[in-house]
């Protein structure tokens, strides 16, 4: 994987020509603890962030890390009178700004609308954008970063288009593959570089067309590994039945119907367990309905979601974490679900799939145990070899434990970040950065 770029932050360690403008679909989110921990990560490292939400913040809980976090939050009012009277002036401000660039991005909304299946979705972006590009204007944003390749790197693109200001953007999993090629091919040709977080998906990127050498850059979910104390190798983590642990949401691409009828055929064999599956979703009647005509509602239960101070704590009474995903009907799919980096960090021997990035995180019989996609019985024979070897649960858990240390802590995963947008030359055109002392903008909060 010669092509794909690593860059690292120790060429060009230096703080951003101004503030940086982090863009996502909802902030704070319970399921999005790896963007919590990268921008405490990069505040840390001398950031100066500002993050806009595009939708209402979700209700609490929260994690606790998002109090750690010193980056102001920008979003719409919720109530739509003041939310369009804010747009409305956003708008006009950023026509009276750059009344060439906004026009522009106006004659890219009408071409892009033209040809989308959704040109409803296109004017969202662009309306969405009008405050972004105004936002970050008054704030002396010098750079623009999205996460997730579909609705927050559109909003990115277009705020982009009408401010002059650089973007980027990290792909993670569903975004990027239920998003059409074309139109991922047109964001990463706009964008200053493109992150994403599996070599899976890198590959994927660069073949949906010839991108300029270094456009793509693996940067892999760091672990903020000084949360994660490993479980003394020699104590299992609590006496019998041994705990499997699962974490997910309940959605198909996580494979779960999958775990269910694997304990099914582990109960057959008389072995003994208990499992819990954390997460909520659109499956969990169905997937209690399974459990009930299994015969597991003594065994297997569905926990719902929980805060990450809670699972941490979960994950050292477990002795086993299994996860299964798949490629969904719909082309949906996971990268490296961070729950699978997590329960190795404490120590726990994993069981996944060999789905897309997994297999560079869980390798076979060195870091964890693969298994095929949808297939239970393979499943059920992984879990009751790791259940049964100590030994060989604990070599692999170990194992495990060091490949994190080595590629995925969090401190080295952000500085390669940071090092992107903080390095002036590394980028394929030159910044636009605005003047620091513009007056604030409307609508930020704290």
């Amino acid at each position: 994987m010669s092509s794909l770029s690593q860059k690292s932050a120790a060429s060009a360690y230096a703080i951003a020509p101004g503030p940086v403008a982090y863009i996502m679909k909802r902030y704070p989110r319970l399921t999005e603890t790896f963007i919590i921990n990268e921008i405490r990560a990069m505040e840390r490292l001398g950031a100066d962030l500002r993050i806009f939400s595009l939708l209402q913040p979700e209700p609490p809980p929260h994690h606790p890390m998002v109090a750690q976090v010193a980056a102001p939050l920008y979003v719409l009012p919720a109530a739509w009178g003041a939310k369009l009277k804010r747009l409305a002036a956003s708008h006009a401000k950023a026509f009276t700004a750059a009344p060439l660039r906004y026009l522009g991005a106006t004659a890219r909304a009408l071409q892009w609308s033209a040809t989308s299946s959704s040109p409803l979705a296109v004017w969202k972006h662009f309306v969405r954008a009008g405050y972004v590009a105004t936002a970050c204007r008054a704030q002396g944003i010098a750079h623009i970063h999205a996460h997730f390749a579909n609705t927050p790197t559109a909003v990115a693109h277009f705020a982009s288009l009408m401010s002059g200001i650089p973007f980027s953007f990290t792909a993670h999993a569903k975004d990027l593959y239920l998003t059409r090629k074309p139109i991922i091919a047109r964001r990463t040709r706009a964008a200053e570089f493109v992150v994403t977080c599996t070599g899976y998906n890198a590959r994927y990127l660069e073949d949906i067309q010839g991108h300029p050498a270094g456009k793509i850059n693996l940067i892999y979910h760091g672990i903020d590994l000084d949360m994660f104390n490993a479980r003394p190798a020699a104590t299992p983590a609590q006496a019998a039945p041994p705990l499997i642990l699962s974490v997910g949401r309940l959605v198909p691409k996580k494979g779960l119907n999958d775990l269910i009828s694997a304990c099914a055929l582990l109960k057959a064999s008389g072995i003994a367990f208990r499992c819990r599956i954390i997460g909520e979703g659109p499956l969990r009647n169905a997937l209690q309905d399974q459990i009930k005509s299994a015969g597991l509602e003594d065994l297997v239960t569905l926990s719902g979601a929980m805060t990450h101070a809670s699972l941490i704590a979960l994950y050292a009474t477990a002795d086993l974490f299994a996860l299964p995903p798949r490629i969904a009907d719909d082309g949906d799919r996971d990268g490296i679900p961070n729950v699978i980096a997590e329960a190795m960090a404490i120590g726990l021997p994993v069981v996944s799939t060999d789905v897309s990035g997994i297999p560079e995180l869980v390798r076979n019989l060195e870091t964890g145990l693969l298994v095929p996609p949808r297939d239970p019985a393979a499943l059920a024979q992984a879990m009751e070899q790791l259940l049964r070897d100590r030994p060989l649960a604990l070599r692999l858990a170990a194992q495990g434990r060091a490949l994190l240390e080595r590629d995925f802590d969090l401190w080295t995963t952000t500085r390669r970040l940071h090092g992107l947008i903080a390095c002036l030359d590394c980028a394929p055109t030159p910044r636009k950065a605005l003047h620091a002392d513009a007056p604030l903008a409307e609508g930020a909060q704290s």
